[in-house]
């Protein structure tokens, strides 16, 4: 069986990062790290599931309010503060 690895590599990261910029033709930059610690927060604060689907919210936060870097920054800093004080 070939599986694929469940980790990428920094530069596959950034392809793949660079991917998804021309086909969703975003903006240059992708802000990886701050949605790397975003879903690091949301796992270890609520659950593991809850990581992806906050990062997905924190997007649409942001795209809603306009989408520049202050935007993107609002939306996750909101999401890792719920996350660090959730109490299910």
């Amino acid at each position: 069986m070939n599986e694929s690895p469940r980790t990428l590599p920094p530069e596959a990261l950034e392809a793949w990062a660079a991917t998804l910029r021309t086909e969703l033709e975003l903006p240059d930059e992708l802000p990886i790290g701050l949605v790397l610690d975003l879903a690091r927060d949301v796992a270890a604060g609520v659950a593991r599931p809850a990581a992806p689907l906050s990062a997905f919210a924190a997007g649409l936060a942001a795209g809603r309010a306009g989408g520049s870097p202050d935007d993107v920054q609002a939306a996750v800093d909101t999401v890792v503060r719920r996350a660090r004080s959730w109490e299910a």
